[in-house]
């Protein structure tokens, strides 16, 4: 047999030299795969991402509707206040007004009484020890009645007031100066907070 040399065996065929380049080409493209290029490939930019410009009208378009809101409750509370505090004056009020209606009703049932003390005592002779105990007790409820707001209108020798007089009776003037004046007192007037509570019965000179 013809003996095979050994540069026959190590010589390539074209069949072999092209699948060589093949095997070297793939090689190649594998290496090209860098880190640098997954590292694209990770932080490729999501197709849903909004655009920083959307996100901003977005943000906008809500800070305004919290502000609406807030502006709202402000109103509503503005007005809930308002009306709370009508109602305390309104209450506050008529609490006062019930108030003093109390009193201008207790006060106008003690007065007779009063007027009954002041008959007692002008019936009773000056020196009188019962007349005595009878202007402590009278002096005491006027005291305690002023207290209270009611207080006795003094009439003698001031102008005619129809607003607080009453006259039962009217006498011609001795004096010109006392014309049209209070002269003679026939029962008091009371004033209660500076209120009429009783008009003076008078007699006036004209």
């Amino acid at each position: 047999m013809e003996k095979i040399k050994k540069e026959d065996l190590e010589q390539s065929t074209p069949e072999t030299e092209e699948t060589l380049a093949a095997e070297k080409v793939e090689a190649s493209d594998t290496e090209n795969t860098t880190p640098e290029a997954d590292a694209e490939e990770t932080h490729a930019e999501p197709e849903n991402e909004v655009p920083a410009e959307d996100a901003t009208d977005e943000a906008a378009d809500k800070l305004h509707e919290m502000a609406e809101q807030l502006a709202a409750m402000q109103e509503k509370y503005t007005r809930l206040y308002a009306e709370f505090e009508n109602y305390r004056r309104r209450t506050s009020s008529e609490k006062i007004e019930l108030q003093l209606s109390g009193h201008k009703e207790m006060a106008k049932a003690i007065l007779p009484v009063v007027d009954d003390f002041e008959r007692a005592l002008a019936a009773m002779a000056d020196e009188n020890e019962a007349k005595e105990g009878v202007k402590l007790i009278y002096d005491k409820m006027l005291k305690i009645m002023e207290q209270k707001g009611v207080k006795q209108m003094q009439t003698i020798g001031v102008a005619f007031d129809a607003d607080i007089h009453e006259a039962v009776t009217q006498i011609p003037a001795a004096d010109p100066a006392q014309k049209n004046k209070v002269i003679d007192e026939i029962q008091k007037g009371y004033y209660l907070n500076d209120k009429v509570l009783r008009h003076a019965k008078v007699v006036v000179a004209v």
